[in-house]
């Protein structure tokens, strides 16, 4: 873990807490909400609409002082020093808060929340667990913490969870350690009284007296899994309060003068993030790719050169202009279109180059982007499942006259579906936006003068999409510590190599990928049997796309294509997946392949 990332996963935090804790409209409140599993309630966040609120503050206060045992500060409860405490040590602190549970009839009858959420280790402290009334939800304590703590784990990448709880209180810790926390550490406590208050701090060595409790240091651990009950999956995203909020706001309030509301805000900073100047949503990164195409003016007879290595949509929309699509083979080490070989392609008829960021690794997009320039190529980036990832310090997306993106629901940020056309140069985006919007006259109204397209994404799928580009950063850190994690777990398996970034990249891993060796006993196809046998779900590299029957002409595969596509495995990288599903997958490898 960078520094770097340490700033943005403290960054992230600060961004959810705010979010959650600004609301002040009660329907609001209830649009954020986290449902507690197994349908037993809701946790809502205490947030400013709270501060105005009587009936709880005085619930609070009650149940304060009706749990002061379990606090190592223990002093007079009254309703305005309640007050103060939850705006001052609550929602003034960016590294707390705190949620309300309620039941499933609505009932409020408790609280938790974390503390202390800004550390180098990205771990969160379980913090204000409070059984407040009785409820007719038996387990609703225990089911509530665990959808707390996935919920932290799953929308911020939070790595472990701790508590501190007294000794004293072994009620709490039986609970604790049903709920798999084991304990690690007991720091010895004395009372230290005040008029008007009683402290536990730590205990000073020098003194011969006994402590007077202690602070007993729970971690949280999870089981190992031996078989998962459900198959690890290949894909999947994350998704938080904020897209959940975006689009219930777009689906109520999003029509008429606010139709296309979340479709400039997601537009916006969609560009901001990227470092552009202006962004086109679309329905689909395939729909964006064939605007570029007609922007750029690339028809019948033209020839444009894609990577053997990719999805069908690259080549395929080159076709959808009556272009022809010419193959151009890939590098062994990034798995790219190889600047090398591109020259070799270049006829009188090239017009344009797509260098593919395979698996959300970038290609290297400086010595593609100079021999286009040498041969006046227009060059155009398929960066579908690449948002975020960096060459030489520059985002993919900045490199080329357009570039293109997808939020299909496997991709690292989602819409559903969807996509977006990104570009620096005015002309073009205003060429692309016209044909976006079916070729009309921007200064008449209904009036066509060009041909067009219709590749819109609506504004409810920007709402989503709006919420996760505010999460990219976060997620991507995600990616990177699974592949992460499956490096350090295949790094001995016989005939498996995982694949890496390049020195000059920085991959945002969409896929963690590796490739058989070529002298394994087991070939790639009956090692994906057998993972599927143990509920791993995997899919392979894709195939040199020139053998498809569906092109003009029909030409060899390029030998390094050929080679990946026969032995590469995306293996489970859903943004969500635990290290105990990954430590899964690795040992289920490695035992398939020693057995060879």
């Amino acid at each position: 873990m960078t520094i770097d990332d340490l700033t943005l996963f403290h960054n992230s935090v600060r961004s959810s807490f705010e979010f959650l804790k600004k609301t002040t409209k009660i329907d609001e409140l209830f649009a954020k909400q986290i449902p507690i599993k197994n349908d037993l309630g809701t946790l809502l966040p205490v947030c400013q609409l709270h501060v105005g609120d009587s009936n709880l503050i005085s619930d609070l206060s009650n149940w304060r002082r009706g749990n002061q045992h379990a606090f190592p500060t223990r002093f007079i409860v009254d309703d305005g020093r309640t007050a103060m405490w939850l705006n001052k040590k609550l929602l003034d602190v960016d590294d707390r808060i705190l949620f309300l549970i309620h039941d499933k009839y609505g009932n409020r009858v408790g609280h938790l929340g974390f503390a202390n959420c800004i550390s180098n280790e990205m771990r969160f402290e379980i913090d204000n667990v409070v059984r407040g009334e009785n409820s007719l939800a038996p387990g609703i304590m225990h089911n509530a913490l665990e959808t707390l703590m996935e919920w932290a784990r799953t929308t911020l990448g939070v790595n472990d969870f701790f508590l501190r709880v007294l000794a004293s209180n072994s009620h709490a810790i039986s609970f604790y350690q049903r709920l798999g926390f084991q304990q690690t550490e007991r720091i010895p406590m004395r009372k230290v009284t005040n008029s008007d208050s009683e402290l536990l701090v730590p205990f000073d060595n020098k003194t011969t007296e006994d402590p007077d409790d202690f602070f007993t240091v729970m971690v949280f651990s999870r089981k190992p899994i031996v078989v998962p009950e459900q198959p690890i999956l290949t894909a999947g995203p994350s998704i938080s309060e904020r897209e959940v909020f975006y689009s219930w706001d777009a689906a109520r309030n999003g029509w008429n003068r606010n139709w296309n509301f979340y479709i400039r805000k997601f537009e916006s900073q969609f560009s901001e993030f990227l470092g552009v100047s202006h962004s086109i949503s679309t329905s689909s990164c395939t729909g964006a790719l064939h605007i570029a195409m007609s922007a750029l003016g690339i028809g019948p007879g033209d020839e444009v050169i894609v990577p053997e290595i990719t999805w069908v949509a690259t080549a395929n929309a080159v076709s959808l202009v009556g272009a022809i699509p010419v193959f151009c083979d890939v590098e062994s080490d990034t798995w790219c279109l190889d600047p090398f070989k591109l020259e070799d392609l270049i006829t009188a008829r090239t017009k344009a180059v797509v260098p593919v960021h395979l698996y959300g690794h970038p290609a290297k997009m400086d010595e593609i982007v100079k021999v286009a320039r040498n041969h006046n190529l227009f060059v155009v980036e398929d960066a579908a499942p690449a948002i975020g990832a960096e060459w030489k310090g520059e985002r993919v997306g900045s490199f080329g006259d357009f570039a293109c993106f997808s939020l299909q629901g496997a991709k690292l940020l989602v819409a559903g579906e969807g996509g977006v056309l990104v570009t620096n140069q005015t002309d073009l985006y205003e060429k692309a936006k016209k044909i976006w919007d079916q070729g009309r006259d921007p200064n008449k109204t209904f009036w066509i003068d060009s041909p067009g397209l219709k590749y819109k994404m609506s504004n409810i799928q920007a709402a989503i999409a709006l919420g996760q580009i505010e999460r990219c950063d976060q997620q991507i850190i995600m990616k990177r510590r699974i592949a992460e994690w499956y490096r350090h777990g295949l790094e001995q398996c016989p005939f498996i190599s995982m694949f890496s970034e390049h020195v000059n990249a920085k991959s945002i891993y969409w896929m963690s990928s590796c490739l058989v060796h070529e002298d394994s006993p087991i070939s790639r196809d009956l090692l994906c049997d057998e993972l599927r046998k143990r509920k791993i779900d995997t899919r392979p590299i894709f195939p040199a796309i020139s053998q498809y029957p569906i092109w003009p002409t029909l030409k060899n595969p390029k030998p390094i294509a050929q080679s990946i596509g026969r032995r590469g495995i995306n293996l489970p990288s859903g943004v969500c997946l635990t290290r105990e599903e990954v430590n899964y997958v690795t040992t289920e490898v490695k035992k398939i392949m020693s057995q060879s």
